[in-house]
């Protein structure tokens, strides 16, 4: 009796179609992912310039827990404490410096930086609630939900095929 060399065949062509091994990031195959977040909770120390009082610090860290298996390639906060604070657990986790932007630079221009800037991989921004809708926006050529000032566990995440296509999907971190 002879075996039929179609079973084998078969077999090779599905082994084919998983030519990424499930342990290689996808991000860096297929695209970039941008991650956008307002920054955590902050204290009432009546400054323009307040910390992360301890729900934020704990918000930071489990975002940085969240992300830990994503290919972070670059983490940007705008100067103030409070976003440079919810950043800082997330880049050092990835081994990175935080990089700072200007909160007031305009959401287009600062989305069509980061686009050129990063072909691949996660990049993490941290923004305020007037303007991390804007930026995510801004990366989908779409609309994102607006902030609330109570609002701190949304997470924009825009993913930028390797043709330019872009997608938001919107998530709440606990």
């Amino acid at each position: 009796m002879r075996l039929r060399p179609l079973p084998a065949l078969l077999l090779c062509a599905s082994l084919l179609g998983c030519a990424t091994p499930p342990w290689q990031p996808q991000a860096l195959a297929t695209g970039t992912t941008f991650l956008v977040v307002r920054h955590a909770e902050k204290a009432d120390d009546g400054s323009r310039d307040p910390p992360l009082d301890a729900v934020g610090m704990a918000r930071a860290q489990r975002l940085a827990t969240a992300l830990h298996a994503e290919p972070v390639v670059a983490v940007y906060a705008t100067g103030y404490r409070r976003t440079q604070q919810t950043a800082a657990a997330t880049a050092a986790d990835h081994a990175l410096a935080v990089t700072a932007y200007a909160a007031d630079l305009a959401a287009p221009e600062f989305a069509a930086r980061l686009r050129s800037q990063h072909p691949s991989g996660t990049v993490v921004v941290v923004g305020h609630s007037n303007t991390a809708p804007g930026i995510a926006a801004a990366l989908c050529d779409c609309t994102a939900t607006p902030l609330g000032d109570a609002d701190y566990g949304r997470v924009y995440r825009i993913h930028v095929d390797a043709e330019g296509h872009p997608v938001l999907r919107e998530s709440i971190l606990p």
